[in-house]
């Protein structure tokens, strides 16, 4: 997968050394989706609450605006739910394969 490899950060457990985007990702039951550590940082997105997020799913663009970025207290990692009108509309289901392409700030308007 473009540019992933298991690898251990300073502390804690292993992570994924995603640095750049697109990043293939697995939905979870929970029909959340993860964005590593490490690729969070390498974005600069760690004090972003809102996205608009571009995401490809059997080779379809899908862009969502104004997705919350959820984050646990210990890491920088973030996930973020895939809306039930998208996964309704596009058919995505939980374990499916998701790519990220891109992810940019949310202006609220």
């Amino acid at each position: 997968m473009h540019g992933q490899e298991l690898r251990q950060g300073g502390r804690g457990a292993p992570g994924y050394g995603v640095t750049k985007l697109p990043y293939k990702v697995r939905v979870y039951l929970n029909n959340q989706v993860l964005i590593p550590a490490s690729l969070v940082r390498a974005l600069g997105i760690s004090g972003l609450k809102y996205a608009v997020i571009t995401v490809s799913y059997n080779g379809i663009p899908i862009t969502v605006k104004g997705v919350k970025l959820l984050r646990t207290r210990h890491t920088d990692s973030r996930q973020f739910t895939v809306p039930r009108k998208v996964r309704e509309t596009y058919g995505i289901r939980p374990g499916d394969e998701i790519e990220i392409i891109e992810i940019k700030p949310f202006r609220f308007s």
